[in-house]
């Protein structure tokens, strides 16, 4: 069970943002792992398709398509997190300086004590920082 933040996620739709990391998340996925994300993965996800639509990078076919894709795969959403954006969350992203989306990311990683998939480095470094593991350590490069 891991942490999986949108970087990684959203990714797999895009051809030219993914690489041997995603992919391997990816991978750990379809072989049954579970991931966990904040209530607002969902619409970051969507976000990325539609601005992708807008850029004409994206057919919106190819992103209900993608949407299927991902339906079987084990991911599951907490609520909780929304609760927490006064306290935890704002203390997060005040301590590592990263936005609010990226400190739900972290403080779900570390009130469940779970790694995290992420390849933006700075969420990584602050991660690394707050004691919090990186799911399948490899360079995200």
């Amino acid at each position: 069970m891991f942490v999986l933040d949108n970087s990684v996620s959203a990714a797999w739709c895009f051809a030219d943002q993914s690489n041997p990391y995603t992919d391997a998340v990816l991978r750990a996925l379809a072989e049954g792992e579970t991931a966990v994300v904040p209530a607002l993965w969902r619409l970051e996800i969507v976000n990325s398709l539609v601005v992708a639509e807008r850029r004409k990078k994206l057919e919106p076919f190819r992103a209900e398509l993608f949407l299927r894709e991902i339906q079987p795969f084990r991911i599951r959403v907490d609520h909780v997190g929304s609760t927490r954006a006064f306290g935890p969350i704002l203390d997060l992203s005040r301590r590592f300086q990263r936005s609010a989306y990226d400190a739900a990311y972290l403080e779900l990683a570390i009130r469940l004590k779970l790694p995290l998939a992420t390849k933006d480095g700075p969420l990584r470094q602050a991660a690394q920082s707050a004691g919090v593991g990186i799911f399948l350590d490899i360079d995200p490069a």
